[in-house]
């Protein structure tokens, strides 16, 4: 497996609002599993060409969630259709046997599979590939929290290191809702008791949103915090992807 970018994992939390007076979450001295603050984010760790065989490929890794996403095309469409003046996108999102703490439960998530393919679909130039596919697959290879948001940032990565016209990279992120705390990029243990959560796929460089996905009860002053922490967060995350682009196309120069 050959690797290309991204020396070390970099962080890329949001900006802290001026407010540091909010209720603590559950008691006085609450800390998050893994000892964040509520508004820090998980080191991103990025490589593109972690795949010989693909078009393109991306591994990420957001502290214990690991992704690895592989890009083939765009080759003509399997299926018979009329001529088309706009390519298609076909997207598959799958978790190995031993992604969750549950082993042998690895399988197909359609509903993985559908919203990867409407984050990334506003974001791909289809002009620039008529009566083709791209076909991005998407393998969770541990399964630790904020997985979508992972598996949509690796695969844009993957995307771009295949040289599929985008108007921008596209980032995502996700925040948790407990009580009248946010808690942004959760790990698997908050995700499995919040409140709510708020994920949001964009294209920082346009200020453009993609997907927007939101579950659980939100006041509209909370889920107005909720979006500006993730655009926030996409922005910086945004960098660094780039920065992982650049630092491929510098090794195969060299």
């Amino acid at each position: 497996m050959a690797g290309k970018g991204g020396a070390t994992p970099a962080t890329y939390s949001p900006s802290l609002t001026a407010d540091k007076k909010k209720p603590p979450l559950f008691k006085e001295d609450w800390v998050r599993p893994d000892g964040r603050g509520f508004h820090q984010c998980r080191p991103a760790f990025f490589r593109t060409g972690a795949v010989n065989a693909a078009s393109g490929s991306a591994y990420a890794e957001f502290g214990n969630t690991k992704v690895i996403v592989s890009v083939f095309g765009p080759r003509e469409s399997k299926k018979a259709m009329m001529y088309s003046d706009i390519g298609r996108l076909n997207c598959n999102v799958s978790f190995t046997t031993f992604a969750t703490p549950v082993r042998g439960q690895g399988s197909d998530h359609k509903e993985y599979s559908a919203m990867l393919n409407k984050a990334l679909e506003g974001a791909i130039i289809l002009e620039s590939f008529p009566k083709t596919t791209v076909d991005v697959f998407a393998l969770v290879l541990e399964s630790s929290g904020s997985d979508l948001p992972v598996v949509i940032s690796c695969a844009s990565l993957a995307l771009a290191d295949a040289g599929i016209m985008m108007y921008d990279l596209v980032a995502s992120v996700s925040v948790s809702s407990f009580s009248k705390n946010l808690v942004i990029d959760p790990i698997l243990e908050e995700e499995n008791c919040q409140d709510g959560s708020l994920t949001i796929t964009c294209m920082p460089s346009r200020y453009e949103i993609t997907q927007l996905t939101v579950t659980g009860e939100w006041s509209s002053p909370k889920i107005n915090e909720g979006m500006q922490l993730c655009l926030d967060a996409c922005a910086k995350l945004a960098k660094i992807m780039r920065s992982c682009l650049k630092e491929a196309a510098s090794d195969s120069r060299e």
